[in-house]
């Protein structure tokens, strides 16, 4: 499951225009989340819209909770760490520590919530596919590895 979402990730990734992940049409600011639908210290900033995929940073503050949530517009959720300590709930399960570099996987209205465990802010990836019409087994883990660790470098490099 590991190797697809991070299978996933890449393919959404690559579907885009390049520089597209890192950069706004000229002029416009990436647009935030509407006002509400945020938890106290979470801020999510959409960087991409499109009809196929949707692509957020979420910064937590510390100590800042996500509430439980599900995504019924789409195919399937990427959940990928960039910075700090985090902890991921998925369905019924017992929350999980995540770490920067990590991919969890989610299928279309899969409840999960997540919160930032550490004392300094931290940061995650969402990427979400809307439609889907690629085979996601030709790309390799290896390559996701790659991109998500640039995600993470490019990231940082602009505080």
């Amino acid at each position: 499951m590991r190797t697809l979402a991070r299978r996933l990730v890449l393919l959404a990734l690559l579907s885009l225009p390049i520089g597209a992940a890192a950069q706004q049409p000229s002029g416009q600011a990436p647009a935030a989340t509407p006002a509400g639908e945020a938890d106290p210290g979470v801020r999510p900033v959409r960087l991409i819209d499109r009809d196929e995929i949707r692509v957020s940073r979420v910064e937590l503050q510390p100590g800042a909770v996500r509430r439980v949530h599900a995504h019924d517009d789409v195919e399937y959720h990427v959940w990928a760490p960039v910075s700090g300590s985090l902890e991921i709930t998925i369905g019924n399960e017992p929350p999980k520590a995540a770490a920067p570099g990590q991919a969890f996987f989610m299928k279309k209205g899969t409840p999960h919530g997540f919160r930032n465990t550490g004392t300094t802010p931290a940061a995650v990836f969402e990427i979400f596919v809307k439609k889907s019409t690629a085979n996601a087994s030709t790309i390799s883990e290896e390559d996701v590895e790659r991109l998500l660790a640039s995600l993470a470098t490019s990231s940082d490099a602009a505080r």
